[in-house]
C-alpha cells in the first residue's frame, strides 16, 4: 500500500488572468426582401440560435377572436406546402433542430436551434414555414381543442389567476392588456383555420421580420444560405404598429379574488411605468434588484428570514410593450405567496419595507452587492447563442438601439445607491400600488382592510 506521506499530488489549480467580456455586438444588414438580419459570430458556439421576430402585435388581433396569434404561432410547426405536420416534425429531427414560436403584447417570436452543420436545412424550413404555413383545418381545430383544455389549468393556478386579476384592474375592458394574453374560452372557441389566415395575411411578411443569428459562423456563407432560404420569402410592404393609448388605472386598492379553503394567499402588487428608453431604466433595475432580486434581498430579509412568512417573494419589472416614440409601457411589481393566516401581517410588514426604503433609501452596502452581481453575472448569463439571440430579439422588439445592452452594465457600474434609492421608490410607491390576492376572503379580507392600503374588492375565483 503506498504511504499517503509519499503519494504524489497534482498540482492545485489557479485562477487565470481575467479577461475583459463585452456584450456581443452585432452586424446589421437585410434581404432583398426586406427582411432585416442581424448576426453574431461566436466562437465554439456550434449550435446555431435563430430567434425571429414577427411584427404582429396581440393589439391587432380581431376583437372576438383574442388567442388567434397563439393559434397561428403553434401552428408554424404544424406543415407546410412541402411537408405534412408529421414530416414537418421528422425533418427537423433529422436536423437535429428544435422550433418554437409563441405570441405577445409586443409581437410574434420563431426560435430556433440547430446545430451548425445542419444550419442551411434548417433555415429552409423555418423559411417554409413562414412563407407557406400549410393551417390545416384539422390541425387548427386541434389546436384550439387543446389551448380550450390549458384554459381551466391557467385558472386553477393561483398565479396565474392574479395575473389576469391585476391586468384587469390596471387596464379598461375595451383594452388589449386587461385580457389574457392567449385569449378565453369564448374568444378561442371562435378560431378556425380561416380566422389564422386572415390573421397571417394581415401581418406575417419578411418587411415585418427581423433574423437574428447567433454562433459559431465559421466556414457558414450566412448571406448564401439566407439567400436560398428566408430570402424566398416573399410580401408586401410592412406599416409599423400604431400603439393606442394606454388608459391606465393605478390608484391605490385591493382585488381579493376569492377561493374558498386556500392555504395560501398568492400576492402580486403592481404598476405600470415606463419601458427600457427611460433614461432611469438602469438605476430602477438596480433598485428593484436590492428590493426583492434574490434572497438577500429586503423583502425576503424580512419575509422569509425573519418572519418566516414565506419561502420566496421578488420584486420585478417586465417590458409589456416598448417604442422609441415614448409610448412604451412595463409592469412594475412584487410577487409570492404567504400562509393564510399570516396574510395581514405580511402585507403590513412589506409596506413597512417600502416606506422604511422611501424613507431612509439603499446603502452603499447593498448597492455595491447588486451591483457586483449584476455586472459579474452577466459573462455566464450570455454563455450561450440562445442567450445572446433572445437578449438581441428583445431590443429589436422594443426598438432599443444594437448596443443597447453592452451599454448597460456601464451605466449598472456607474449608479450610486441614491441614484437606484430614487428609481425603485418611483417605481413602486407604498401608496400607488394595486394589490391582487388569490385566498380565502372570509379569512383574509378583514386584516386586510384595516392596513389602509386601498379599499378592498372581493370576485369570485
Amino acid at each position: 500500500m503506498t504511504d499517503a506521506t509519499t503519494t504524489p499530488l497534482h498540482p492545485r489549480p489557479v485562477g487565470g488572468e481575467p479577461r475583459p467580456w463585452a456584450f456581443p455586438a452585432p452586424e446589421r444588414s437585410s434581404l432583398p426582401n426586406g427582411l432585416t438580419v442581424l448576426r453574431s459570430h461566436r466562437p465554439g458556439q456550434r449550435v446555431i440560435a435563430v430567434e425571429m421576430n414577427l411584427t404582429a402585435p396581440l393589439e391587432t388581433e380581431p376583437q372576438g377572436q383574442e388567442g388567434v396569434a397563439t393559434i397561428m404561432a403553434r401552428a408554424f410547426n404544424e406543415g407546410t406546402d412541402k411537408h405534412t405536420a408529421e414530416e414537418f416534425a421528422a425533418e427537423l429531427e433529422r436536423c437535429g433542430a428544435t422550433l418554437d414560436a409563441h405570441a405577445d403584447h409586443a409581437g410574434l417570436r420563431v426560435s430556433l436551434e440547430v446545430p451548425a452543420s445542419r444550419l442551411t436545412k434548417a433555415l429552409g424550413l423555418l423559411a417554409d414555414a413562414l412563407r407557406a404555413p400549410a393551417f390545416a383545418d384539422s390541425e387548427i381545430e386541434r389546436l384550439v381543442r387543446n389551448r380550450l383544455d390549458e384554459i381551466p389549468h391557467e385558472l386553477a393556478n393561483p398565479g396565474r389567476r392574479a395575473a389576469m386579476a391585476l391586468y384587469a384592474a390596471l387596464f379598461p375592458a375595451e383594452s388589449r392588456m386587461s385580457r389574457p394574453r392567449q385569449g378565453t374560452a369564448e374568444t378561442v372557441e371562435r378560431i378556425d383555420a380561416k380566422a389564422v389566415r386572415a390573421f397571417y395575411d394581415a401581418h406575417i411578411r419578411p418587411a415585418a421580420a427581423t433574423a437574428v443569428v447567433v454562433g459559431d459562423l465559421t466556414g457558414i456563407d450566412l448571406d448564401a444560405a439566407l439567400k436560398e432560404t428566408l430570402g424566398t420569402w416573399t410580401g408586401s410592404a410592412a406599416e409599423p404598429p400604431v400603439w393606442s393609448s394606454a388608459d391606465v388605472n393605478d390608484a391605490a386598492r385591493v382585488v381579493i379574488v376569492h377561493r374558498p379553503g386556500a392555504v395560501q394567499t398568492q400576492l402580486l402588487i403592481g404598476r405600470t411605468g415606463p419601458d427600457r428608453h427611460d433614461p432611469v431604466y438602469p438605476a430602477r433595475r438596480l433598485g428593484i434588484y436590492c428590493l426583492g432580486g434574490t434572497i438577500t434581498s429586503r423583502l425576503d430579509r424580512v419575509l422569509r428570514e425573519e418572519k418566516g412568512y414565506t419561502y420566496g417573494i421578488r420584486a420585478f419589472s417586465q417590458v409589456l410593450r416598448s417604442s422609441a416614440d415614448g409610448s412604451g409601457l412595463a409592469l412594475l411589481g412584487i410577487r409570492g405567496s404567504v400562509a393564510t393566516d399570516v396574510t395581514g401581517p405580511a402585507l403590513a410588514d412589506l409596506w413597512q419595507v417600502l416606506r422604511t426604503l422611501a424613507a431612509e433609501g439603499l446603502t452603499d452596502d447593498e448597492r455595491d452587492a447588486a451591483v457586483q452581481y449584476l455586472v459579474g453575472v452577466a459573462p455566464l448569463s450570455f454563455e450561450t447563442a440562445a442567450a445572446v439571440a433572445g437578449t438581441l430579439a428583445d431590443q429589436v422588439e422594443e426598438e432599443l438601439p444594437d448596443d443597447y445592452q453592452a451599454r448597460l452594465y456601464a451605466r449598472l457600474a456607474e449608479t450610486g445607491a441614491v441614484e437606484a434609492s430614487a428609481a425603485v421608490v418611483r417605481a413602486l410607491p407604498a401608496d400607488g400600488l394595486v394589490t391582487v390576492l388569490v385566498g380565502d376572503a372570509e379569512q383574509i379580507a378583514g386584516p386586510v382592510r384595516d392596513l389602509g392600503i386601498g379599499e378592498v374588492t372581493v370576485v369570485g375565483g
